[in-house]
């Protein structure tokens, strides 16, 4: 998306500072009169989304409630950025973060609302394509909204979801819909996007298949899964969209959207003009590149056990382990136990090794253990008997720089487009999501075949092993979210597809999520946290805003 500078946007305020309109009224008149306004709203409207260069917005702060509340990352201490907040389960209710996804979505909607009511269909088709972008990001909006403020739809549609507003009057201040209402209007909203989407445009803008895309999440999400194949099959068989292949993979985020045959829909960032220094960025978190970055939160042990499980993974690239130097072997492993206050703990262990008569050992506590070897599926694992004469598996590899005891496994999958460090451009739908998305649908069905047939196109895009059955004591579904983890991690999906699917999250691995006095370890579906309080600076300006529970 071109760079443009709309002097108009964001400044009109109501009450208690509170920025919710994207145009003040004697501008936006003008806007309305103007030959390219509409264009000039849309733009705007994608601009308040895609934010701005230091990592602040809509699709950003979406991002973080998303990621950081699953179970793929690790943090490696304390922050006073709000966003720690998503990571250890610990909500306020005064969260900056959560305050600007409310006003940055409301501000969207606003414009949004003001193109589709102010500006008439049948015009010709590139009107009635703005028009339908408009319905699109509405859309868009309100489905974010509803998963970071609202319980899972199959956990009662008459759970509150979000304000439902659909004018552009800023005065108008709307209570609380049902979750169900605002799922039927982002089914309304994607149905006359779909209609009137017809033009062939680059990928860093809605179409009529980025439409459908989302149909397919939102009726999985409904778990309606009829209508979820149905719309999965639109864009697979629609021919536009093709998997990169197994060599291209790992620079997936290196690529421009409008350069990258599988995107199906990304917000665009440019080099020049979207890009200051890189801190603050999403990728700045996950690593430190080219000296840009704080490199502080990396890829869990529960999400690298699972990716290790075959060596050969093609996403094994987007982790990229920051070795010592000079490298010097190790074995390592996370080891269970408590800590000074007696709760539960989980840490890494790192032992250098040496060789001795061709074998490996490390020295621990002045005891030699030996490291054995063990063919297994797809790969040789290592272990050694601890003193209680038990097997303990661990990794051989050369050891691994650290902050505060956590090993740097940076992520990759944010940054580096165009080789710029921590340059990226947030991906809102691409095709694998989809083919996982039939095959969770499937899967929901009971038709296991084609659930698998799935589940292999993006195995064999991997370079993994496919699957010919399902494997001893796990279900279809059990093997659809775990592929939906590898393929979606560090994609904002995870803590969505739990919670969904009605299962608890397990945090049972090293990292700060655990420090404090009340940890959760697991955090079951039920909990009032898996969603976000509603900002409190919101309630106190339109006080028919019932907060969610504590």
């Amino acid at each position: 998306m071109k760079k443009i500078f709309i002097p108009f946007i964001a400044l009109a305020l109501v009450s208690c500072n509170i920025d919710r309109s994207p145009f003040d009224s004697k501008e936006s008149q003008e806007i309305l009169t103007d030959p390219t306004g509409l264009k000039t709203i849309t733009l705007g409207n994608y601009a308040i989304l895609k934010g701005n260069a230091k990592g602040e917005g809509f699709a950003n702060n979406t991002y973080r409630v998303g990621e950081y509340s699953g179970d793929n990352i690790n943090i490696s201490g304390v922050t006073t950025d709000p966003f720690f907040f998503y990571y250890n389960y610990q909500s306020i209710k005064t969260n900056t973060k959560t305050n600007d996804i409310w006003n940055d979505g409301y501000k969207t909607i606003i414009g949004c609302n003001r193109a589709i009511s102010k500006f008439p269909e049948g015009k010709d088709a590139d009107t009635d394509q703005l028009i339908g972008e408009n319905y699109f990001l509405r859309a868009y909006v309100y489905f974010s909204l509803v998963n970071v403020f609202g319980r899972p739809y199959n956990q009662g549609t008459g759970n509150l979801g979000v304000p439902l507003k659909t004018s552009d009057d800023v005065n108008e201040l709307p209570p609380r819909a049902t979750v169900g209402a605002i799922y039927d209007q982002v089914i309304n909203d994607l149905k006359k996007a779909e209609q009137l989407m017809t033009l062939n445009k680059k990928n860093i803008y809605a179409s009529k298949e980025a439409a459908q895309a989302l149909f397919s999440r939102v009726y999985l999400y409904m778990e309606n899964n009829d209508k979820a194949i149905e719309y999965a099959d639109k864009v697979i068989n629609s021919g536009k969209y093709t998997m990169l292949s197994n060599a291209e993979l790992p620079s997936y985020a290196t690529k421009t959207p409008e350069n990258n045959t599988e995107t199906i829909l990304a917000f665009k960032y440019n080099k020049d003009g979207d890009y200051s220094d890189g801190w603050g960025t999403i990728g700045s978190m996950y690593s430190n590149i080219q000296g840009v970055g704080w490199g502080e939160m990396f890829a869990s042990s529960s999400y690298l056990d699972l990716i290790n499980k075959n060596p050969q993974d093609a996403r094994l690239k987007f982790i990229s382990p920051k070795y010592d130097s000079p490298l010097s072997p190790a074995a390592y492993w996370v080891q269970k136990g408590t800590n000074a206050s007696g709760q539960v703990a989980y840490e890494y262990k790192f032992q250098k090794t040496f060789q001795q008569s061709g074998n490996t050992y490390f020295t621990m506590s002045n005891v030699n253990y030996q490291v054995y070897s063990e063919i297994q599926p797809n790969k040789t694992s290592y272990y050694f008997t601890n003193s209680n004469g038990e097997k303990t598996y661990v990794t051989l590899d050369n050891d691994i720089d650290k902050r505060q005891g956590y090993p740097k496994f940076f992520v990759l999958k944010c940054s580096l487009q165009e080789g710029v460090a921590q340059l990226w451009s947030p991906v809102v739908v691409r095709l694998a999501e989809i083919y996982l998305n039939r095959a969770e649908a499937y899967a929901k069905k009971g038709i296991t075949t084609s659930a698998l047939t799935d589940v292999n196109t993006i195995r064999t895009r991997a370079g993994i092993p496919t699957y010919a059955s399902l494997p001893a004591g796990q279900t279809i579904l059990d093997i659809v979210l775990q592929e939906r983890r590898l393929e979606l991690a560090f994609e904002a999906h995870r803590k969505y597809d739990i919670f969904r699917n009605k299962l608890n999250l397990n945090r049972e691995y090293p990292g700060s999520h655990l420090n404090g006095n009340n940890p959760f370890y697991t955090i079951p579906y039920t909990h009032n946290r898996i969603i976000e309080y509603i900002p409190e600076q919101q309630i106190q300006i339109q006080p028919n805003l019932i907060q969610n529970p504590d």
